[in-house]
């Protein structure tokens, strides 16, 4: 009996009713397997003694003699106090909406005390603990191992312990492994329905650990099954045709239309640009290769547009359309205007489509794009809704690809027969990160900047001492450059001690910068002010831009130098790393001030020094990875994925490296191989559909 097949209600185990169905129901527990997978978040050591007078070192774990009760507060806030005292010293309980413990703590008699305590009022006291009596020759929850659990409203960790038990005892005696035999034995790993008994109840520190090494490495191995059945699906599946004839290794895969455009060009590509365009030729190059599903990652500034321009190139060829989606309209718009202005005097017809596009121009640009009067189409959301259609669809690039669900992918590429798909992400992906979401995918890298470019000198400055960093600013001003202010919020709201970019503007323009030209940008503007905002700050007429993270991709003015990012505590690495790209564009030397709260505590300082002692991205986003999770960094929230019980591919990430080559192994051998799945990671199968239907 596997553990997936283990379905039965909640009910069947003793002791739970209807009344608690619905609690478990808000921990994601809906059956009996459920409850197993319901993985403890800690474990409490009370096989070791820890008298009070230790309490400022771990948490106490003794036996205690009640020696006095008394009552503190009045009318609501009344509560029962208890004093306790064994051979090391005092302590007092303090039993908040527990007045039922007055019957239950009789003084003289003993009981065994588990807590987390601390000094105040000149004594120790607890507020967080259990007590149980003192029963001969019976431990309880003391001189063991105890799992601590998530809970919710209703449910209590006494109440968990117990029914977890009961389940273990009901279901999980017979389970089979749902690991290959030669891993299990390679590994030195538990069994299935040992690991399981061990991770909720070990009877050592040891067995503990071995119980979370077998079920961290199922779920990962499983999780590696999933990406590898998805690049098995992807293979087998038939491309968009596009010729091969004019690929050629000799003069680095560029095709004829791609030379006269880098003819054109007043630079020449990077060595990482070229690489990615080859790699890109090479992926399209035949019509019984699998569609290509590349990602493109490169750090802010390293040219993927352009790369992206050589794809669509390519795809064109031969009568193909390619459609390139991003996530806001400045950026498509963006993209648009630098399409028109180096591929139209190839030839390419380009156009442009976003939600506010007029009925009857919209009418019109759809009968050109479905009649394949348009070689390129550049936008926003709007290239996947219902009134659009291709008439041969053969690229997809999807820019800022985390900005955008997985739903939201699936329906550009269901636009087309079986497009090839390049994603492209400033926001660098670390490798534990890339392995799980982008592992059916094929990567590129891009790291290397355009020769000229200059490290952007960050600065960390307190808000008290912002005075020096609008001197600063003042002074490249003044010599003819541009700026940016950014904060965390458009207006003032709930968070009063927050400064907003609305009142900000008028503050800067009225007492700080009177004598310079200053507009503000934000998401809430219309979208042809947010436009005609841009034109000007990129023409040089505004000087000082005042903007919330709307400008954190996309914008490309080479003269502004200073970014001043206020409240930078309020952001993620990765966002401060793209929001510090959008100066250093041009040949000045440019700055970057991060502007922190007096009160931020030294954890918060420690991770904005991150910023301040790294400009690559790929670390930037490895530290952002650790403190936010996988979901935040790769749009991955609404996929399913990651959706892990034990596992965790960051901490884990050797496991995760081993899970991938056996998983791989495996299914190059057999690819249709039947194996058991794990509880959870089956959720992830059954929720994720395959790579064509969900383009990940």
């Amino acid at each position: 009996m596997f553990l997936r097949s283990l379905t039965a209600p909640l009910t069947t185990i003793r002791g739970i009713g209807p009344v608690l169905v619905p609690r478990f129901a808000r921990l994601g527990i809906r059956d009996a397997a459920g409850l197993l997978c319901h993985y403890p978040r800690d474990w409490e050591d009370r096989s070791r003694r820890v008298p009070i007078k230790d309490f400022h070192r771990s948490r106490v774990c003794t036996e205690v003699t009640v020696i006095a009760r008394d009552w503190i507060g009045f009318g609501r806030m009344r509560a029962l106090k208890v004093h306790v005292e064994d051979e090391s010293g005092r302590a007092a309980l303090l039993c908040f909406n527990r007045p039922w413990m007055e019957k239950q703590l009789v003084p003289g008699r003993r009981y065994r005390l588990c807590g987390h305590f601390y000094y105040k009022y000149r004594e120790i006291q607890s507020s967080s603990f259990e007590i149980e009596p003192i029963v001969p020759g019976e431990l309880a929850g003391f001189g063991r191992i105890l799992p601590v659990y998530p809970l919710s409203a209703g449910l209590t960790q006494a109440m968990l312990r117990r029914f977890v038990s009961r389940a273990l005892e009901q279901y999980a005696q017979n389970l089979e492994n749902e690991l290959p035999a030669e891993i299990i034995e390679r590994d030195r790993l538990l069994p299935k329905a040992a690991a399981l008994k061990a991770v909720h109840f070990p009877a050592s520190a040891l067995e503990l650990e071995l119980a979370k090494k077998t079920l961290i490495y199922e779920e990962l191995f499983y999780l590696e099954i999933m990406v590898g059945r998805r690049a098995i699906a992807r293979k087998k599946s038939a491309a968009s045709p596009v010729s091969p004839a004019r690929f050629s290794a000799s003069d680095r895969a560029f095709t004829p239309p791609q030379k006269r455009l880098l003819e054109r060009l007043p630079f020449s590509l990077t060595a990482g640009q070229e690489e990615a365009v080859a790699d890109i030729n090479r992926d399209m190059a035949h019509n019984d290769a699998p569609p290509m599903a590349r990602l493109l990652q490169g750090d802010v500034g390293s040219g993927k547009t352009l790369v992206s321009f050589l794809a669509a190139l390519r795809a064109v060829e031969d009568r193909g359309q390619a459609a390139i989606m991003a996530p806001t309209e400045l950026l498509a718009r963006q993209h648009a205007e630098n399409a028109a202005r180096l591929l139209e005097p190839l030839g390419l017809r380009i156009a442009f489509l976003t939600g506010n596009i007029k009925a009857a121009g919209r009418k019109e640009l759809l009968r050109s794009l479905s009649l394949g009067e348009i070689d390129i189409v550049v936008g926003t959301h709007a290239l996947f809704s219902k009134d659009v259609h291709y008439k041969n669809l053969t690229l997809v690039v999807i820019d800022e690809q985390h900005r955008f669900g997985v739903t939201q992918r699936s329906l550009i590429m269901a636009k087309g027969g079986r497009p090839h798909l390049l994603m492209m992400s400033a926001t660098p992906i670390p490798r534990t990160l890339a392995l799980t979401v982008f592992g059916d995918m094929d990567v590129s890298v891009i790291r290397d900047l355009p020769p000229g470019r200059k490290p952007v000198k960050t600065h960390l400055a307190k808000e008290s001492s912002e005075g020096r960093v609008y001197g600063f600013v003042r002074g490249e001003i003044a010599a003819g450059r541009q700026a940016y202010f950014v904060y965390p919020l458009i207006e003032g709201g709930v968070e009063a001690d927050l400064k907003d970019a609305v009142s900000m503007a008028d503050r800067l323009a009225r007492e700080v910068f009177p004598d310079f030209s200053l507009a503000l940008v934000h998401s809430k503007l219309d979208e042809e002010k947010k436009r005609l905002t841009m034109d000007r700050f990129r023409a040089g007429e505004i000087k000082i831009l005042v903007a919330t993270s709307v400008v954190e991709v996309g914008v490309d003015v080479p003269n502004a130098s200073c970014m001043v990012i206020e409240h930078a505590e309020r952001f993620g690495l990765s966002a401060l790393h793209q929001l510090r790209g959008r100066v250093g564009r041009g040949g000045d030397q440019s700055y970057c001030f991060l502007v922190y709260s007096d009160e931020l505590t030294e954890d918060g300082k420690a991770r904005l020094k991150v910023m301040l002692e790294n400009t690559d991205g790929f670390v930037i986003a490895e530290e952002d990875l650790k403190l936010r999770g996988p979901g935040q960094i790769a749009g991955i929230e609404q996929s399913g994925y990651l959706d892990l019980g034990i596992a965790n591919p960051v901490r884990d990430a050797e496991a995760l490296a081993r899970a991938r080559t056996d998983a791989f192994a495996i299914l190059e051998m057999d690819p249709g191989l039947l194996l058991p799945q794990s509880r959870v990671v089956a959720r992830v199968l059954e929720e994720a559909p395959p790579f064509g239907e969900v383009a990940l």
